[in-house]
């Protein structure tokens, strides 16, 4: 069943890449759900195992490490779960294997802060009901072919749940993803059953999309509103519990909830995990320390991170994605660790020989080669961890859809890690600004998550096809400009399209235009840009770099 779902998805990675929302040339989400399923299928090449039970273990370990971008972090919980729901059984009859699925959807939905429905979450969980109840009285078979039909009707349905999607006509490409996973499934069970029909490809692939960008998509990650936030820490923490204190989860949860809200507590045999937003969070570590030793301490000062965002009530910021169990903690640090040699290394992703120079040169240590189309793996940011052989480490993500698998990674870390999370490659370079090697590493974090409120950022890139989004008609082959992931201009010529977007972007505070143009972009006609850039915002200063980058002609920074 791993290895089908995984060739179905390979088979259709383009068209769930090319499901979204956006029109631009950086659709990844079947790319990332592709790598991180084929790695579970590599690391069972590695085993002979044979019951259900060690195979779904295998499986989703190599998931967890192989993840990459948010879809990839979340297919990798959802088959975490289902390999918990799989734990102790040699062979899967349809009642377990259906439970191991509904186990599946709630280790995924608490794996994100604020879940959103009309998403891969959605598929999965009205998928997953199906099955439970065909479980009842059905063959295996029957079930998987069950859950397929739900998957389907619950991914034509996600229109109809985010209004993103209902603008543009397409449906979720997450959703879309794990529908092939499925049907490769049932593909594995039924030897008679084809996917070349038409009708069978056009339900689910016709309308497909995604919310890799704009206000679905950071609601994905729970973005937080400055103006409602009435527990200002995000603090998390594991607690070792004591063998001889008696621990009931509910009662804790009831407890330890009345300090806060965005609660989630996870709970295994000696270890509890605990999320939550409060006002005082020395009063929620001294009730947890009751129950025993504390550990992996994070506290963030919410308010002081986006006190920028505020002043602007423009830009929105995420939180971390939920640590991953203790069990595969502890195969990640099983040995002890080394001494390391120094105290700080930075680590940051980056494309473009340009935007890579100019990162070292702000005291970037390890440069990871990526961004949109080139997500990093969990496994990668583990390496680097490991390479920068340094007591505290910092992760700059500077996309959207990476900042998950940092994370991560530094929860799996054997070394002190902060993620800062930056979305973009400016708030990359702001956030360098106010890091001190004399400080603590909580001092660091807090300083550079403030300092990405301090650039605003804005994106030209070309239209892979025709649409209309936010009023504005775009053809295919026209550059769009983009500015806090709203499409903002369009038009035939990237220069253009670049000056029409700073004047979007710049206000009466701001000072600083960095301009750094990418691979495509010519000589003479930049040349001929500086120049007009300089006449036109002759009171402000201006930055022009090289960066090498691929996909954007210009990333723009103004502050």
């Amino acid at each position: 069943m791993y290895k089908a779902g995984a060739e179905r998805l390979t088979q259709h990675v383009k068209k769930v890449d090319a499901l979204n929302v956006f029109p631009v040339p950086d659709g990844d989400t079947g790319t990332n759900m592709n790598l991180t399923f084929t790695s579970g299928v590599t690391e069972l090449e590695k085993s002979q195992e044979k019951t259900v039970e060690k195979i779904s273990a295998i499986f989703s370990r190599g998931l967890l490490m192989g993840a990459r971008g948010n879809s990839g972090v979340i297919l990798s919980q959802l088959f975490r779960g289902f390999a918990k729901g799989l734990s102790g059984v040699s062979e899967a009859d349809s009642y377990r294997l259906a439970e191991a699925f509904q186990q599946g959807v709630e280790m995924a939905y608490k794996a994100v802060m604020k879940p959103v429905e009309g998403t891969i979450l959605t598929v999965a969980r009205e998928a997953a009901a199906a099955a439970r109840k065909a479980a009842r009285s059905c063959s295996v078979e029957d079930v998987i072919e069950t859950l397929v039909e739900a998957a389907r009707q619950a991914l034509a349905n996600t229109p109809n749940q985010l209004p993103v999607l209902k603008e543009v006509g397409v449906v979720d490409s997450g959703g879309q993803g794990l529908v092939y996973i499925y049907e490769g499934f049932l593909s594995a069970v039924k030897a008679d059953v084809t996917f070349d029909k038409p009708e069978m490809e056009a339900e689910s692939v016709v309308a497909g999309g995604t919310s890799l960008f704009g206000e679905a998509h950071e609601e994905m990650h729970h973005v937080i509103d400055q103006t409602n936030i009435q527990y200002g820490y995000c603090t998390e923490f594991m607690v070792h519990l004591k063998p001889d204190t008696p621990f009931l989860q509910q009662e804790f949860q009831e407890r330890i909830g009345s300090y806060g809200d965005s609660l989630l507590v996870v709970a295994d045999d000696d270890l509890v995990k605990v999320h939550i937003h409060a006002e005082e969070p020395g009063d929620v570590l001294s009730f947890a320390h009751r129950y025993g030793a504390l550990d992996r301490i994070k506290i963030e000062n919410m308010r002081l991170q986006h006190e920028e965002v505020l002043r602007r009530q423009e830009t929105k910021q995420i939180a971390q994605a939920q640590k991953p169990d203790d069990d595969l903690e502890r195969v990640s640090a099983s040995s002890e660790p080394k001494k390391a040699s120094k105290l700080y290394a930075i680590i940051s992703v980056a494309s473009g020989k340009g935007i890579a120079k100019i990162f070292r040169s702000l005291g970037v240590q390890i440069i990871i080669e990526g961004g949109q189309t080139m997500n990093p793996s969990t496994e990668q940011f583990m390496h680097a961890i490991e390479e920068a052989d340094a007591e505290r480490v910092i992760i700059l993500p500077n996309n959207k859809n990476i900042v998950m698998a940092a994370q991560q990674a530094a929860d799996l870390a054997g070394v002190q890690v902060a993620v800062i999370p930056s979305t973009s490659i400016p708030q990359g370079m702001s956030s360098l600004l106010a890091f001190s090697a004399d400080e603590q590493l909580e001092t660091n974090r807090e300083r550079m998550s403030e300092a990405l409120g301090y650039v605003k950022t804005g994106l030209v890139t070309y239209a892979v096809r025709d649409t209309t989004l936010n009023e504005i008609v775009i053809k295919e082959g026209d550059f769009i400009g983009i500015f806090d992931s709203n499409i903002v201009v369009s038009g035939r010529d990237p220069y253009e399209t670049a000056l029409r977007l700073i004047t979007e972007m710049v206000g009466e505070e701001d000072e600083l235009i960095t301009l750094i143009y990418g691979t495509d972009v010519k000589g003479e006609d930049m040349k001929e840009l500086e120049k007009r850039l300089a006449s036109l915002y002759d009171a402000y200063e201006v930055e022009v770099h090289d960066g090498g980058q691929s996909l954007y002609p210009f990333i723009i920074a103004v502050e």
